[in-house]
């Protein structure tokens, strides 16, 4: 069986999270929910779904599909996703290995080899993995930037409302933390991730030490750089708040020199960023340093499904991040959309999801 074609297809969807939007910027639009899936085709007619990075780069991803990994992608046979996955790994070495838009790219078509191969073999990808699997997993809500801790407050009650027992920020401020602990109520775990906000130790065991009175789960992303290894295994030999990172990792390669220098409590590897086929080796990984894996997946399209695959294979109790909002339209649904706080596990062969074509048509991007 060989691949016929490789198309990037960009939606924008609409969304509502019950407070304001956050601010667009010049390069990163919050207007819409931004998916960029990737259809794979092959002469057994049997397509595959996967989905790309997005936020900030979409039209420059989509272009690295067509201009960069479908030209090493079509008219190759697929004998197995890892190791197709493989090769184009090490053909692209010289622009993807580190991260970015084409890493994004194969990260994509990984997923969508996985979604071919169980589809081929009658399985669900948490059986390929290797995995006990479950029906449902736990969904924490990963809630937008929202900045006001009125709206924070207010958010989070109505996540708990929604069945969630695991909300996550993506705010900077205690004051905000303490905004989310009102709203939530005790019992209920608060993560927060600021995205490389801070560069020195000192300035993340200040916030540690402000808000350690409302019980962080744990921290992401706490440093700039990202990949300063030996910075994050200070920072975690100086705070006692559970430290979290991976997700901008670009390859396998970085996430064990993260766990060998002792960085993190909890790696999160995103399905998006270095494909399905990396995240399950990380996870490995990460479980012989004794450290939990969560994936990294606030998204809505076959990157959280992966995830979710990913996490159903884990069966250690693992929550699958969840991008918190109300879609105007889901081309996954009834997949992809949390109940009580818990995601229906897909149980179908590949992915096990089917996608609406009249959902991409009608929001697609030209």
């Amino acid at each position: 069986m060989k691949i016929t074609a490789v198309e990037p297809i960009l939606v924008a969807l609409p969304y509502e999270q019950g407070a304001p939007k956050p601010p667009s910027t010049a390069t990163v639009s919050w207007e819409n929910v931004n998916i960029l899936f990737v259809r794979v085709e092959t002469d057994a007619g049997v397509t595959g779904w996967g989905e790309a990075f997005a936020i900030s780069c979409g039209p420059l991803t989509a272009r690295a599909v067509s201009d960069v990994i479908a030209k090493h992608a079509v008219g190759r046979e697929i004998a197995g996703a890892a190791r197709l996955s493989d090769e184009l790994r090490r053909a692209t070495n010289s622009v993807a290995r580190a991260g970015g838009p084409v890493a994004f790219a194969l990260a994509a078509l990984d997923i969508a080899l996985w979604d071919i191969e169980g589809k081929i073999a009658g399985k669900p990808v948490w059986q390929l993995l290797g995995g006990a699997g479950r029906a449902s997993i736990p969904a924490y809500a990963s809630l937008f930037r929202l900045g006001d801790p009125r709206h924070v407050e207010s958010v989070c009650a109505a996540a708990v409302e929604r069945g969630y027992r695991s909300i996550k920020l993506h705010e900077y401020t205690p004051e905000a933390v303490a905004a989310a602990r009102r709203g939530a109520g005790p019992g209920v775990d608060i993560m927060v991730d600021v995205n490389c906000h801070w560069t020195t130790i000192d300035e993340v065991a200040a916030f540690c030490d402000a808000a350690a009175r409302h019980e962080i789960a744990w921290l992401e992303e706490p440093l700039y750089p990202s990949d300063d290894f030996a910075l994050h295994a200070q920072l975690r030999r100086r705070v006692g708040t559970p430290v979290a990172a991976g997700e901008n990792l670009g390859n396998l390669a970085d996430l064990k020199a993260l766990l060998a220098a002792g960085g993190v409590d909890i790696v999160q590897p995103s399905p998006a960023k270095i494909g399905l086929t990396q995240v399950w080796r990380g996870a490995a990984a990460a479980r012989g340093a004794g450290v939990s894996c969560v994936p990294h997946s606030p998204f809505h399209g076959p990157a959280l499904v992966a995830a979710m695959h990913a996490c159903a294979a884990l069966g250690d109790g693992v929550a699958c991040e969840l991008r918190y909002c109300d879609l105007g339209a889901n081309p996954l649904a009834p997949f992809c959309e949390a109940r009580d706080g818990a995601l229906a596990v897909p149980g179908g062969p590949g992915l096990g999801v089917e996608i609406d074509m009249d959902v991409i048509e009608k929001f697609r991007v030209n």
